[in-house]
């Protein structure tokens, strides 16, 4: 019989940290809220089937957020046979408010005190075995980052699991709190539900609590009668009454007055910690009224200067002259061995140049994620996610947000699953019509290479005024909405910054190591692909025969019927049109197709480029590049999310139209400025 443990705790509690430790599983660990999106799921190491659950971070179980209501519908609905509540040691007092709700659900639970080192480091302690008796729950103290206590952690958990030994205390209002009001209530409530409650299948001090607070779902669920529903609010108007308290404060308040009495017995709180001092005199800085967004653009310019102009240059450098010197070994060896000339162009002209011109950016996209990764364990992208609220909610959307679009600078699948973590509908469907706007790295080759070859000496410029362009456009873009499609306000933002820390090298390497695997699987799936069909369009034309000039080509057929469209961008030529089409399987194709057609080398593709392009019409390719419809896969992903088709395809009308007007702008300014 397997086990199925789910594992609940805050967000920022070390919770991801905790279940890679549990299974073994190389997952990315970050700093900031909504790092956990979708359910995880991995089988604890030396415990066959014993599975374990990475629920999405949450600080209670009341519906307003899709957070919270997927975490306890999983618990209600998937009965696991127990729990592990991760808290945060240097912050009981807040995390134990999830730990009251868990526990009323009755399910086998083992709490976990993570970061109990730096407690010990900074003078605190925590009585064990006094929580534990206050509780009913077994505690354990670990320190999920160092591995420490993790042993104890599982055996405690399997053997609850195992044994269905349930919370000892569920009932935590007391009889001469206030007057009694509160209990009295929650009581009576129990009483009224109690068969509801168990033809529902939801523990009935659980649903009394959320009933008494105002949970609709909850209410829904119950299928109260009309009756049931006029005395059920007679009881709480009167507990409000007696309280002088609203329903939701009285609830909240009675939780907090047990959580003090037991943090007052079992806690020696620790002195304030190096961490937290040191914090605060960076974040005087770098979250400071008038020096934060400058920083923040400091940082993201000196990433950049580091990976386009020093580290990544080096290193492509070096890629891009073993592939020549590869590409042109086979070309050699094909040549002496006589090999079909037709074969031989798709070896050299199709795979070589296409893949090859792509491949050759693998140090850049692997050096930008290595200094992303540091910012983002180092505690930096939480303090981003905090200084954007103020300026998102202007155009309509809260801080939150900017962790999906932060996510889409790395890719835009990611980022678009990521607005699952929004509470707001309103919000989710905004951010995910933006979150394309946000340049995704699959776009670098196409910068690098044509800053490169029409900007030389001004790389870092062109990359900064494309990300913030992007940015720009972005913002209007949601002006845009704000006042139209989506009327309404944001909902509010909060969230908790964790101290600076410095960054896990294996969180780095794992980061680096999923980017740069999944650079190489595109380049050796879909981009493979699309160069073979591309070569196959520009070698052939209509009737199969073999071309002599590619303008004779299917491929230059079907670019010309849509080049008309292109014109006034100044980029007509059916060849830069083809480009752009290659680019909707995937960005980098973009640059491999520009191979396939100009049949050149990685090394000689800049050079070969001023062919197609003036100073004007690359700056206006790239302007489009940066703005129009995603990849094939991120529109994939807008279509589930948003569960329509019909609006998956106005958003990537709208985009291309924003991408149109942008281009137009940029070619004519161009045109005026040389």
């Amino acid at each position: 019989m397997s086990h199925l443990i789910a594992l609940a705790g805050n967000q920022n509690c070390g919770k991801t940290t905790l279940f890679n430790a549990l299974t073994g599983s190389n997952q990315h660990v970050g700093n900031f809220p909504g790092v956990t999106v979708d359910r995880k799921d991995g089988e604890i190491r030396g415990q066959k089937n014993t599975l374990v659950t990475d629920l999405p971070g949450i600080y209670s179980m009341s519906p307003y957020s899709s957070e919270e209501i997927v975490t306890r519908n999983f618990v209600l609905n998937e009965h696991p046979r127990g729990i592990i509540n991760i808290v945060d040691a240097t912050n009981i007092e807040r995390n134990l408010y999830l730990t009251m709700q868990l526990m009323e659900l009755d399910v086998p639970m083992v709490l976990a005190l993570n970061m109990m080192d730096e407690v010990r480091e900074n003078g605190g302690s925590v009585l064990v075995n006094q929580m534990e008796e206050r509780l009913g729950i077994p505690v354990i103290p670990i320190s999920a980052a160092k591995n420490e206590g993790i042993d104890e952690l599982v055996a405690h958990a399997v053997h609850v699991a195992k044994y269905q030994e349930k919370p000892g205390r569920k009932d935590f209002c007391e009889a001469n709190d206030h007057g009694g009001a509160v209990h009295r209530a929650l009581h009576a409530i129990m009483h009224l539900i109690e068969d509801h409650a168990a033809r529902a299948d939801i523990p009935v001090r659980f649903a009394a609590s959320k009933l008494a607070e105002g949970d609709a779902l909850i209410l829904e669920q119950l299928a109260l009668d009309e009756n049931e529903k006029e005395m059920l609010e007679h009881i709480v108007c009167q507990m409000e009454t007696e309280r002088g308290l609203d329903r939701a404060a009285a609830i909240a308040d009675m939780r907090f007055n047990f959580i003090e009495k037991v943090c007052r017995e079992t806690v020696v709180k620790p002195k304030e910690s190096r961490e937290h001092v040191r914090s605060t005199k960076i974040d005087r800085v770098l979250t400071g009224k008038y020096t934060a967004l400058p920083c923040f653009a400091g940082i993201m310019a000196a990433v950049f200067f580091l990976t386009f102009h020093v580290i990544g240059a080096s290193l492509q450098s070096v890629l891009e002259v073993l592939i020549g010197k590869l590409t042109e070994l086979v070309d050699s060896a094909m040549t002496a061995w006589g090999v079909n000339p037709v074969l031989h162009s798709l070896v050299i002209d199709g795979i070589f140049n296409g893949v090859g011109s792509v491949l050759s950016f693998l140090p850049i996209i692997v050096t930008l994620f290595f200094f992303l990764s540091i910012l983002e364990d180092s505690g930096y992208m939480a303090r981003v996610a905090f200084v954007m609220d103020k300026l998102l909610r202007k155009i309509g959307l809260s801080g939150r947000s900017f962790v999906p679009m932060l996510v889409g600078f790395g890719c835009s699948v990611p980022a678009i699953m990521a607005t699952r973590t929004l509470s707001s509908n309103r919000d989710r469907k905004m951010t995910i019509l933006l979150t394309p706007f946000m340049s995704c790295s699959a776009k670098i080759p196409i910068y690098t290479l044509f800053a490169a070859a029409f900007f030389p000496g001004h790389e870092l410029l062109v990359m900064l005024a494309l990300y913030f362009g992007g940015i720009l456009v972005g913002i209007l873009v949601a002006l845009v909405l704000k006042n139209t499609a989506f009327k309404g306000n944001p909902v509010p933002f909060v969230m908790e910054l964790p101290n600076y820390r410095f960054p896990s090298a294996k969180s780095v390497v794992l980061l680096m190591w999923e980017k740069a695997k999944d650079f190489l699987t595109r380049a050796f799936t879909v981009i493979f692909m699309a160069t073979v069909i591309i070569w196959f369009m520009q070698t052939f034309d209509t009737r199969l025969n073999v071309v002599e000039n590619s303008a004779d080509s299917i491929l230059a057929a079907l670019g010309r019927l849509v080049s008309p469209i292109f014109a006034p961008l100044g980029f007509g030529d059916w060849r830069m049109v083809t480009a752009l089409v290659s680019g909707f399987t995937a960005k980098e194709a973009v640059v491999s197709t520009f191979g396939v057609i100009l049949g050149v080398s990685t090394e000689q593709l800049g050079i070969a480029l001023h062919s197609l392009f003036t100073t004007a019409s690359a700056a206006s390719f790239l302007a489009f590049c940066l703005l129009y419809t995603p990849c094939v896969a991120a529109v994939s992903t807008i279509k589930t999310e948003l569960k329509s088709g019909w609006k998956t395809v106005g958003i990537v009308f709208a985009q291309c139209l924003v991408a149109w007007l942008a281009a137009f702008m940029v070619y004519h300014v161009g045109l005026l400025l040389t």
